[in-house]
């Protein structure tokens, strides 16, 4: 088994955990977008409704996130994981046999506990076998495979549904998370759970503060990918611009591009130097795309978009992490999971409200606001950690110059 004090990055564990990741998302993101087409057309509902079906999968999956930050200093983290799964796979396959939107609504519920438990815990085995010097390189690229499920995932279920139905779709969804338990199994990838995790009392470890900051920014920041998630397809109808769905496209060729890039940058730097040039790029990206009424346009927004969005987010992630103790990854990918669902969810009803009184281009505009307060809360914050920081040194260099004072006059 590969050690986490090892210098190398692409190991066995570390690849055959990145593909189990995709692998789960890729399950989300099939049926999330053919979700509404879906309850809308068997029974009859209407859009509160609808919105329903992801918002009580959410507030499930990010409470269990918690409790499975809690449990996994209790219980064998393998069993959770496998738990996770299972749910996940079984609410999937049976999502068809529901008979009335109750029934749905509850399903989705087990969908977000299980999916909450997997996804909290394939990132803590996986932030276990990176290097230590190379967290921001190595979260960078793991990251690709939530990038990946996102940008593929919606286009395959959309398809899958017009072409063979709910039904199929969802058997294939319950797939992708079978096809996790042989790939584990086959490449035994799951590292060794650490001793003092199990048996150490440092083990019982109190909520770190630290990843408060760092974790509030992420959510800053899915505030604005809420508005893309939930309204660009809106806005392309409002400035009709068909092919919309370019956006994602291209916003995935350069979040490949800059994930690896940023992640080494991060590694040598700090985030920093990460962080404040990210944040130009996302308010660049929205300020462009509310003028947008051409398809050169919407490229350049998504081109900008990506290199900020996904630079940040991994650097953010490993960031939390950097400032954890081992025993703290679980609750620190927790939080960090976590802060991105609930700014989506912030992100919808603040947007949309905005939207509603003004216009798509205009609330985009207060999109790039918010990265604006991204940009200066981060400036604020590191400038007045760094003066204590100056101050501590300085106390400690007058604390040792006046003892070597009294030690040479006695």
């Amino acid at each position: 088994m590969e050690l986490k004090n090892s210098s190398k990055l692409w190991t066995k564990s570390f690849i055959t955990l990145s593909l189990c990741s995709f692998l789960l998302f890729l399950n989300l993101q099939l049926l999330l977008s053919s979700f509404p087409a879906y309850v809308k057309d068997k029974f009859l509902a209407g859009d509160v409704t609808v919105s329903l079906v992801t918002s009580v999968f959410a507030i499930s999956a990010i409470a269990t996130r918690f409790l499975t930050a809690y449990l996994i200093r209790k219980i064998h983290r393998n069993v959770i994981l496998y738990i996770g799964l299972i749910i996940a796979a079984l609410t999937t396959a049976v999502y068809v046999i529901a008979s009335t939107i109750g029934s749905l609504l509850l399903l989705r519920v087990g969908y977000g506990i299980g999916f909450g438990m997997a996804s909290t815990i394939i990132p803590t085995l996986v932030s276990q076998i990176i290097p230590s010097k190379r967290l921001g390189e190595g979260i960078g690229y793991f990251s690709l495979s939530t990038s990946l499920a996102l940008s593929i995932g919606p286009l395959i279920g959309l398809n899958l549904m017009q072409q063979f139905g709910f039904r199929t779709l969802s058997i294939v969804g319950a797939l992708t998370v079978i096809i996790i338990f042989p790939l584990i199994f086959m490449t035994k990838s799951i590292p060794p759970e650490p001793a003092k995790i199990v048996h150490s009392t440092a083990a019982k470890q109190r909520f770190n503060f630290k990843l408060l900051f760092p974790a509030s920014l992420n959510m800053i920041l899915a505030i604005t990918y809420s508005g893309l998630l939930s309204f660009i397809a809106l806005y392309g109808t409002s400035v009709s611009l068909d092919q919309v769905g370019l956006f994602f496209l291209f916003n995935a060729v350069t979040v490949v591009i800059i994930r690896p890039i940023s992640g080494r940058l991060f590694d040598r730097k700090g985030h920093g130097a990460v962080l404040l040039p990210s944040a130009v790029c996302v308010i660049a990206s929205l300020v462009v795309l509310s003028f947008t009424t051409t398809i050169p346009m919407l490229i350049v927004s998504a081109l900008l978009y990506g290199l900020g969005f996904g630079a940040i987010q991994p650097t953010i992630q490993a960031w939390m992490l950097r400032i954890s103790t081992k025993e703290q990854h679980g609750m620190a990918n927790s939080m960090f999971y976590n802060s991105t669902d609930l700014g989506v969810a912030l992100g919808a009803l603040l947007l949309g409200a905005i939207a509603s009184l003004s216009s798509y281009a205009i609330m985009y505009r207060y999109a790039a606001g918010f990265m604006v307060l991204f940009a200066v809360v981060y400036m604020l914050v590191n400038r007045n950690t760094a003066a204590k920081q100056q101050a501590v040194m300085l106390k400690t260099a007058s604390t040792v110059t006046a003892s070597n004072v009294s030690g040479i006059g006695h």
